[in-house]
């Protein structure tokens, strides 16, 4: 399992370098400059961040838009508890997922139906397996397991996420709800004196 998780993130990091197309800084949307971030870092020295998403969510942004200045993709951890959940949800970009570890069920809204999700597929989900999400299609994770974590790594496009929820598989699309994703926020002053825009001068 561990050899999994070391070659799942290798090969996320040389795609993460390929998109940094050799800048020496990298830039937050809205033309923010941050340090470097280094090619190599150990994510176990890394905490988890828990959200109130839905149940037993946890999440780590491996590197993101917001504070990492990511571009064109950006990389998450997520874990969620025995019997935990996601949101049922959609979202206008694509998204990757990989399952590191535990077992679970991956529904997915067939698209028939142009007004509401309706009844979904239904997909197990185990360690080694992925799948791809299309954009704006209506999805949830369920974890299955009595006592095992669920883990899994997802890399989406063109970041930061808008995520829109539904209560159930019959909420119509006009009232699922865009929700605060707490992840896409600057936690500390630090960083939003990082961000702040340079003062213009006036040259005249």
């Amino acid at each position: 399992m561990a050899r999994l998780f070391c070659n799942a993130v290798l090969a996320l990091v040389f795609v993460l370098f390929c998109f940094r197309g050799g800048s020496g800084a990298l830039e937050k949307p809205g033309g923010c400059r941050q340090s470097e971030i280094p090619l190599i870092r150990n994510l176990s020295e890394q905490g988890y961040d828990s959200y109130s998403l839905s149940f037993g969510l946890s999440h780590k942004t491996v590197a993101g838009a917001v504070h990492h200045g990511m571009k064109e993709i950006e990389v998450w951890i997520q874990t969620i508890a025995p019997h935990g959940r996601s949101p049922i949800h959609r979202h206008a970009c694509e998204e990757v997922v990989i399952i590191l570890k535990g077992y679970g069920t991956f529904y997915l809204s067939d698209g028939h139906d142009p007004d509401v999700p309706g009844k979904p597929k239904e997909i197990p989900i185990y360690p080694n397996s992925t799948f791809s999400v299309p954009v704006n299609s209506v999805h949830q994770v369920w974890n299955t397991h009595e006592a095992e974590d669920l883990q899994f790594m997802v890399a989406i496009s063109r970041p930061p996420m808008e995520l829109f929820v539904y209560r159930n598989w019959s909420t119509p699309h006009n009232e699922a709800i865009l929700e605060e994703i707490k992840w896409n926020k600057l936690k500390s002053s630090s960083e939003l004196k990082q961000c702040k825009e340079p003062e213009l001068k006036d040259e005249l």
